[in-house]
């Protein structure tokens, strides 16, 4: 029985599908008009883990997650870059598939982009103008936000309070067009250079927060299992999808709703993001460090925990990563001369209970900290096995499936090792021999010269073994 945290109600909920082993979720994407943060990347690895597991469980995922194609930093990035607005969200979308394919997030059912959506923009706009929830002023088109009986229902904030932090944000113009400063904008009048499209109140663009409640009924339906983001756009953005997607149907939005915490950087843990320029890019950061090891750190963190970036902390996770790794390896080499005989029952039913905790933390709101401990259990199960003289290769094969089933739910993935040059492997033959002949001396001059090379011996009961450093 899988637990979520629904933020709309402050508490764990039973998940109840509205179709039975399927999940219809939507999580909000990028707005792309630069290279994703680690920040960003949070959000896709979070839900991307969520995704996993409800596929490890049995259940069918339809997983749509747009792309914001259409907003005023892509007007002004591609003002600034000399390049249209296509060009230019073309080029980061293709970045974003790059950068999160190498943090092994798996693409969407569905990416959606504004511009591909436009006339059933028009269309929604049109029917909240036509109910009263929405009116057009000069060329714009505001949702009356008092007309909503709950609004601020999935933030917790008095409708009076949001008026008074309403009134200074907006602009003096703003203010002139608008019936109450709550009222927020679904479409944009059209200035001079800016992209735009015909719609029956005048030339213009989307607001931001039409897009969502439009893609998500489009593609998935009028009511969702789960609808997930950044915990920054609890308010104003979810808040306003609920507005306008339920004064359109009358029925609930999404049942669920799920925000992931930040990524914090430096001594005072300041959130990451662009407006602020402290931010880490991972187009940049993969260049330097292993996608695997980013992967691992937040994967491994609860979704709605805030995640430290630090060389240390980068550190870490690089060194449990490692001994996941090894875990494997030691297991594959035992199985290259393994006999197969019956299975060994005691490291079967110790297996069985290790899956059945892991199960039971990852329902838990899909506590992946728990989760990855069970790992670490299988882990110490795997390397004392391996390391019996006797093992058996049916037995050592259900531990490695079952444990790189495990580990696939955070996205971790593990290769074989490369294979050696010809130089190095005749080093280890020239160095087993050396050994036989009991020339220690010529043995410890072979394995210290492979460590210069980055090449890590290990004598065990059943030969020699190597590893990359």
């Amino acid at each position: 029985m899988i637990n979520i945290y629904n933020t709309l109600t402050g508490q764990k909920e039973e998940f109840k599908p509205i179709e039975a082993n399927k999940v219809k979720m939507y999580v909000c994407g990028p707005t792309v008009y630069n290279y994703i943060h680690i920040g960003n990347a949070r959000s896709a690895v979070a839900f991307d883990t969520v995704r996993r597991y409800f596929e490890y469980r049995g259940y069918q995922v339809d997983y749509v997650s747009n792309f914001t194609d259409v907003d005023d930093k892509i007007i002004k990035a591609s003002q600034e870059q000399n390049m249209s607005v296509k060009e230019l969200t073309d080029k980061y979308i293709a970045a974003f598939y790059e950068d999160t394919a190498a943090l092994n997030v798996k693409k969407a059912t569905l990416n959606p982009r504004v511009m591909d959506c436009m006339d059933d923009i028009i269309e929604f706009i049109q029917e909240l103008i036509d109910k009263g929830y929405a009116y057009e002023a000069q060329g714009d088109v505001y949702y009356r936000t008092r007309k909503f009986a709950n609004y601020g229902k999935l933030s917790g904030q008095a409708i009076d309070e949001l008026e008074q932090g309403a009134s200074a944000r907006t602009t003096t113009v703003d203010q002139a067009k608008k019936e109450d400063p709550l009222d927020f904008a679904l479409w944009k009048a059209v200035k001079p250079g800016e992209i735009s499209w015909q719609a029956p109140w005048g030339e213009g663009r989307p607001g931001w927060h039409i897009e969502c409640s439009v893609m998500a009924e489009k593609y998935l339906a009028p009511t969702i299992d789960i609808h997930a983001g950044g915990q920054d756009l609890a308010f104003p953005h979810h808040e306003n999808e609920i507005a306008q997607s339920e004064a359109k149907h009358d029925q609930t939005f999404a049942n669920y709703w799920m925000h992931n915490g930040f990524v914090t950087i430096g001594d005072d843990d300041e959130k990451m993001s662009k407006s602020l320029g402290n931010f880490v890019t991972v187009h940049d950061l993969v260049q330097e460090v292993d996608p695997q090891i980013v992967r691992f750190l937040m994967a491994t963190t609860q979704y709605r925990r805030p995640i430290r970036y630090s060389l240390a902390n980068l550190q870490e996770a690089e060194n449990n990563l490692q001994k996941l790794q090894m875990a494997v390896e030691n297991v594959k080499y035992r199985l290259e001369s393994a006999p197969t005989a019956d299975l060994d029952e005691q490291e079967v039913q110790a297996l069985k209970q290790h899956e059945a905790d892991f199960v039971t933390a990852m329902d838990d709101d899909f506590n992946a900290q728990n989760g990855i401990a069970v790992l670490y259990e299988v882990v110490k199960q795997m390397n004392v096995y391996a390391a019996q003289p006797e093992v058996e290769a049916q037995t050592l094969q259900a531990l490695l499936t079952s444990f790189e089933k495990m580990a696939a739910v955070f996205g971790i993935e593990f290769s074989d090792a490369e294979l050696l040059d010809d130089d190095i492997d005749a080093l280890i033959k020239e160095r087993d021999e050396a050994r036989a002949n009991r020339d220690f001396a010529r043995s410890d001059e072979i394995r210290d010269e492979l460590k210069a090379q980055g090449v890590i011996l290990e004598d065990t009961p059943q030969g020699t073994r190597w590893r990359r450093a």
